[in-house]
């Protein structure tokens, strides 16, 4: 379903580049300034943005170690996206291709990708279930996952296999006080 440019090579960022990101990720810590607070407040889901409208609101949001974001709602589904930071570190989005509806996921398989002018880099399910929904408005308009990765560039809504595993007890999941200091400890 993916275009075979779309490889993993794998340095500490995932939407697994095809190329390493390694200047590109310097370039969104100096943007942050590197401070915990300013990478918390960039990184952390947007309220009034359809991931936390959704339902009563997200119960939590965690992070991934390749910089996604997946929030989980009372019904079971989560919405799973980019973080401020993976998209500052890709650049301007020319390109998003999501999963189809239905489709059946597995943790770590591929549920899209985005290319940007730096780069071109599959995006990985953090959770397992099946695809409820996919975000058209971004795929038409992939700049909004740089303009709001946070918020409305969300990517796709999944409805998990098994909350207890996927989500609950999934230690490669982080919090956000996590997450801010994994890209402290990284530069």
């Amino acid at each position: 379903m993916f275009a075979s440019a779309f490889t993993r090579v794998a340095p500490r960022f995932s939407l697994r580049a095809s190329y390493p990101l390694k200047s590109s990720i310097a370039f969104a810590t100096k943007r942050f300034n590197s401070s915990a607070s300013d990478l918390a407040a960039a990184n952390s889901l947007k309220q009034g943005s359809t991931p936390f409208k959704f339902s009563a609101g997200p119960i939590v949001t965690k992070y991934t170690e390749e910089h996604e974001w997946v929030s989980l709602h009372p019904d079971g589904t989560a919405f799973i996206g980019i973080t401020k930071y993976a998209a500052d570190a890709l650049g301007d989005a020319t390109f998003v291709e999501l999963p189809e509806v239905g489709d059946a996921v597995g943790k770590t398989d591929t549920i899209g990708a985005v290319e940007s002018v730096k780069s071109a880099s599959e995006v990985y399910a953090p959770v397992s279930g099946e695809v409820t929904e996919v975000n058209e408005t971004v795929a038409e308009n992939p700049n909004l996952l740089n303009e709001d990765p946070m918020g409305e560039g969300w990517l796709t809504q999944i409805k998990l296999a098994n909350v207890e595993e996927d989500f609950t007890n999934n230690e490669e999941l982080m919090t956000l006080e996590q997450y801010t200091k994994s890209l402290e400890e990284d530069h």
